[in-house]
């Protein structure tokens, strides 16, 4: 192992750099080349048929066959054109990556010819095997049959690799009985729900609003390590980060890495990457450096949230393709290295209507501040009353590394929406009595001319909030890097829109008995802002004061994934998703055991990867350098020399630090095996979490002190400050 490393290390200093070839010296030319959009069609379908298709993707309805024929063709043709053999059903199944089966266009005929043929039947529906796919017991082994289903709403693209080239075709994927059995359709349901409920609410302001759409921008955080010396650490192979590894001399302390300088070899990759997104139309702007050494940021604008949830897949399938052409390997987990800072991907979400009206974007105008006030105590109280499964939702094995670190959000859900807005809605809370006047002076007799007027970037931004309010949306800043944003998407579309839902029913209950409208939506307004003040939280989420005051206030701080994933199942939850036609309640367990599993092997995978590399590298090479500084002291004492005290100390620490690695490891295999014979998912978990987890730090202190002790000569493992410090 030692070899292998620093054959690595000399791979590395010989790298000649990769430089990228611009299609353009304007991305405007190339931007979206790739994209099966609306110049694709303008060009291979008639105009007609592009109205129809637009008009079923923005009301949401069914397109018929007879003009999935013509979308067909159209595809079909643009695509072939490009040099495009094959096509897929591109799909998000849940094993947290995108999957694909590749179907060539051409069809066999008499005389030994072929010819070129997608039919609409191909282009709406596939049937890959279900059986292989997490399901959660929904579909037995023997019982294959599963469906892929066009999403119109998300256009298809072509995927180059190497010399050939893919339509891609964005689908949904669900069972033979019609379960869901991804992450697109939930997310997709969701949608719907917060569009009709936003959309109602909206039309008590104004009549011209027929449609709310959800926006997002999730900005990607990242690790580069170059290859050569990620294959050179089977825990980075295996695991996706490093289970060993003492903290070099210099990490993130000088805080000289954020925002710094790009190296030369780093900005290559990234305009590399960044020309293949933009070409499939993902809207790649922004590029830093991060934090920690080594780690970095891409992030785009904003778009409608089914769309880009599906452009963060593509892009980090992307960097992996493109890393790869550059000697490169991108690490997505949450905490590949520790010490340093990890990595999220902090998800920027907002309500539109089709008026052209940003609803969580305050104003100076009181009257239009009703509005804003209206939808953003609305989310604030939708999180309040569903923060531990809005703590679920972003739950995952490689995220608990991360969580409540010093980088990191708590595993405390709170809200931020800084000093300014937070006096707004104390005010407006204190506000009590209503006098309405006729006039244009309505709104400012709500007691809205007690407040100043609400300025965008009104707030500071809080790093350490879960869920920030940061000028004209909510930054969810817990969600994981490598984690599909589907995920915890799904869940505040559903919370906010059961919420904006009743909101609904409560101010229609008092309009009835009488009251105005304006009056009504500001008495609800301020119980909402009443009962929902204990999520609001200004203050350092890193402190242990707001861990003890959040146990006041009765906020849940569940640090690891196995507890937290039981949120999902609650009567509270169940009864949510169900309502809002998100998840059946057969869906929503299944998908809970299959984050239960998922859980369950990634921690088990960890321990077996620790295990391994403890007692057939690292106790090896100790006690083989023990042998020298033995051989050494006994040499010494021979010529009649007095060998130094250090020498035996050395030896006695390696011996005490060996011993302590082979009975925690020990322990852990026994904790393991023990664990793997519980039958029940949640229980499985919880041991792996509780029993088996526990022995990690154990085992790393002690291999981590021995790298400090044994010859760098003899190590084994490349080293962190060869890992995070790019050549």
């Amino acid at each position: 192992m030692a070899n292998l490393r620093f054959k690595a290390l000399e791979f590395v200093n010989s790298r000649q750099p990769i430089l990228p070839v611009l299609p353009s010296n304007k991305v405007s030319d190339y931007y979206g080349s790739n994209v099966y959009g609306i110049d694709a069609m303008k060009a291979t379908i008639s105009a007609e048929n592009i109205k129809k298709v637009l008009t079923a993707i923005e009301k949401g309805e069914k397109i018929d066959m007879q003009l999935a024929d013509a979308v067909a063709a159209g595809m079909k043709a643009w695509a072939m054109d490009k040099g495009v053999t094959h096509y897929t059903h591109w799909f998000q199944p849940l094993t947290g990556t995108t999957a694909e089966k590749h179907d060539a266009f051409f069809e066999p005929t008499e005389g030994g010819k072929a010819i070129e043929k997608f039919r609409s039947s191909a282009l709406v529906q596939q049937e890959p095997d279900a059986s292989s796919f997490p399901n959660g017991g929904i579909r037995n082994t023997f019982e294959a049959r599963g469906y892929t289903a066009w999403d119109p709403s998300s256009p298809a693209f072509v995927i180059e690799n190497g010399n050939t080239k893919t339509l891609c075709i964005p689908t949904i994927f669900v069972s033979y009985t019609g379960e869901s059995l991804d992450y697109k359709t939930p997310l997709l349901k969701s949608l719907g729900q917060l569009d009709k409920s936003a959309t109602a609410v909206a039309q008590l302001f104004d009549t011209n609003v027929t449609k709310v759409s959800t926006t997002l921008g999730p900005e990607q955080e990242y690790f580069l390590v170059d290859s050569a010396l990620y294959n050179a650490r089977p825990d980075l192979v295996m695991s996706g980060r490093t289970v060993f590894g003492h903290a070099p001399a210099r990490g993130q302390q000088l805080e000289d890495h954020y925002f710094g300088t790009i190296s030369p070899r780093v900005h290559n990759f990234m305009v590399d990457f960044e020309i293949e997104a933009q070409k499939l139309g993902i809207p790649v702007r922004t590029r830093h450096n991060e934090v920690a050494p080594s780690q970095f940021e891409v992030a785009p604008q904003f778009e409608e949230i089914n769309l880009s949830v599906d452009h963060n897949l593509l892009l980090m399938d992307i960097m992996n393709k493109v890393g790869e052409r550059h000697g490169l390997k991108v690490l997505f987990h949450e905490k590949p290295f520790a010490g340093v800072n990890g990595s999220g991907k902090h998800n920027n979400w907002s309500l539109c209507t089709n008026t052209g009206v940003n609803l969580l974007a305050p104003s100076s105008k009181p009257k239009e501040n009703l509005v804003f006030l209206t939808f953003f105590v609305n989310v604030i109280r939708a999180v309040y009353e569903h923060a531990d499964l809005l703590r679920a939702s972003i739950a995952s094995a490689s995220n608990d590394h991360r969580l409540g670190a010093n980088e990191a959000p708590p595993a405390i859900i709170s809200v931020f929406i800084g000093s300014e807005l937070s006096r707004v809605l104390d005010e407006f809370e204190k506000s009590a009595k209503v006098e309405i006047n006729k006039g244009d002076n309505m709104y400012m007799k709500l007691g809205l001319n007690k407040i100043p007027s609400i300025l965008l970037d009104n707030t500071d931004r809080n790093r350490t909030s879960p869920f920030a309010f940061t000028g004209n949306k909510f930054e969810f800043r817990a969600v994981g890097s490598s984690a599909n944003s589907a995920n915890a998407m799904t869940v505040l579309n559903t919370i906010v829109a059961d919420q904006l839902f009743k909101f609904k029913r409560d101010v229609e209950a008092e309009i009835k008995k009488g009251t105005k409208k304006e009056v009504a939506i500001a008495d609800v307004l301020r119980k909402a802002i009443k009962d929902s003040k204990k999520i609001r939280f200004e203050g350092n989420g890193y402190s242990d004061e707001w861990a003890k005051e959040a146990e006041k206030r009765g906020l849940s701080n569940v640090k690891t994934t196995a507890h937290a994933l039981e949120f999902y199942v609650t009567k509270k939850s169940t009864k949510l998703f169900i309502d809002n036609g998100v998840y059946s309640e057969r869906e929503l367990h299944a998908r809970h055991e299959i984050m239960l599993e998922d859980y369950t092997k990634k921690i088990q995978i960890e321990s077996r990867i620790m295990g391994d590399l403890a007692l057939n590298h690292i106790i090896p090479t100790a006690i083989a350098y023990q042998n020298k500084l033995i051989t050494n002291y006994k040499g010494l004492k021979d010529i009649g020399l007095k060998a130094p005290e250090t020498v035996l100390a050395l030896i006695n620490d390696i011996t005490t630090h060996i011993d302590a690695i082979n009975k925690n490891v020990e322990n852990m295999v026994e904790a393991r095996k023990t664990a793997n014979n519980i039958e029940d998912a949640a229980k499985k978990a919880v041991a792996y979490c509780d029993d088996v987890k526990k022995f990690f730090d154990p085992i790393r202190y002690a291999v981590d002190k021995l790298e400090l002790i044994v010859d760098d000569e003899d190590w084994p493992l490349v080293k962190y400050r060869e890992m995070l410090f790019l050549r």
